[in-house]
C-alpha cells in the first residue's frame, strides 16, 4: 500500500488511551473520488480514527497523509478543515432559528461572524452555488423554512449541504442514517453517492441496509485495526466478521 495517488493514507497508526489501544497498527487508504463505508462493533476504533484524521486526536505513531504529502498529524482541527477535509458528526448542528438558505449562506461565508454575514451580500455566483446545493440535498421546497421545522433527516441533509458548500475534497460522515425513517435513509444513501461523484466520502455507519444501499467498498474495523475489506457481500461472508460483529 502506497500513499502515492491516494487522497487519504493511514499506515501503522496506533493510539493508546490509559493502556487501552483504541487504534492498533491501523492501515488503510482512500482513493480520490472514492465512497468508502466503515463498519465495526462498538469500540472498534471508528470514532478515534475520525478524530485522528481531523486533528482532534494525535496518534502515538504512524503516518496520516492527505493527498500524498500533507502530514495531518502536524495540523490542528481548524487547519485540517481549511486544507479540505470536512467532518459531519452524528448529531446535526444546524442553526435552528435560521432558514435553510441562511444556514447555507452562513456556511459559504466561512470565517465571517454571524453579524458580519447578516450585512454581507452574496455575489450572483455565490447565490447560484447556494441554489445548487439546495437542489443537491433535496430541500428546494423548504429553502425558506427555518431549520427547527425540518425533520431529523432533513436537518442531516442540510448539515451535509453546509459542508459541501465549503467544497472539501474529503468528507467524513458519522452515522448519517441514525434516527432516520426508511425513506430518509435511502435518500441519504442516494445523496452521498451523488456527492461522491465530485468528492471523496468516508461514511461510518451501523445500519446494514444503509451500507447495502451505498453499494460500495466496505472496511470492517475491529479492536483498532482492519479486520476485512471488500464488497458488503464479501465482508458479510467472512467468518471473522460474522464472529465479532454481524453474528451478534
Amino acid at each position: 500500500m502506497s500513499a502515492e495517488g491516494s487522497i487519504l493514507y493511514l499506515s501503522g497508526v496506533t493510539k493508546t488511551f490509559d493502556g487501552f489501544k483504541a487504534i492498533n497498527n491501523l492501515s488503510l487508504y482512500i482513493e480520490p473520488g472514492e465512497l468508502r463505508a466503515i463498519i465495526g462493533p462498538n469500540g472498534a476504533g471508528k470514532s478515534t480514527m475520525m478524530d485522528i484524521i481531523t486533528g482532534k486526536t494525535r496518534p502515538d505513531e504512524g503516518d496520516v497523509l492527505f493527498k500524498n504529502s500533507i502530514d495531518l498529524t502536524k495540523h490542528d482541527e481548524a487547519d485540517i478543515a481549511n486544507i479540505g477535509i470536512g467532518r459531519k458528526f452524528q448529531k446535526p448542528t444546524v442553526i435552528e432559528s435560521l432558514s435553510v438558505w441562511e444556514n447555507l449562506e452562513l456556511a459559504l461565508a466561512g470565517k465571517r461572524s454571524v453579524l458580519d454575514t447578516l450585512f454581507y451580500k452574496l455575489s450572483k455566483s455565490q447565490a447560484d452555488r447556494v441554489d445548487e446545493v439546495i437542489d443537491l440535498i433535496g430541500l428546494q421546497q423548504r429553502r425558506n423554512e427555518t431549520a427547527k421545522n425540518l425533520s431529523h433527516g432533513q436537518k442531516q441533509w442540510l448539515e451535509i449541504g453546509m459542508l459541501i458548500i465549503q467544497d472539501p475534497e474529503l468528507l467524513l460522515v458519522d452515522e448519517p442514517a441514525a434516527g432516520m425513517t426508511d425513506f430518509e435513509t435511502m435518500q441519504t444513501a442516494k445523496l452521498l453517492k451523488n456527492i461522491s461523484e465530485d468528492h471523496s466520502v468516508v461514511v461510518v455507519e451501523h445500519d446494514m441496509d444503509f451500507v447495502k444501499a451505498l453499494d460500495t467498498r466496505v472496511t470492517v474495523l475491529h479492536e483498532g485495526s482492519v479486520l476485512a475489506e471488500g464488497s458488503l457481500e464479501t465482508v458479510s461472508n467472512d467468518e471473522r466478521v460474522i464472529e465479532v460483529y454481524l453474528g451478534r
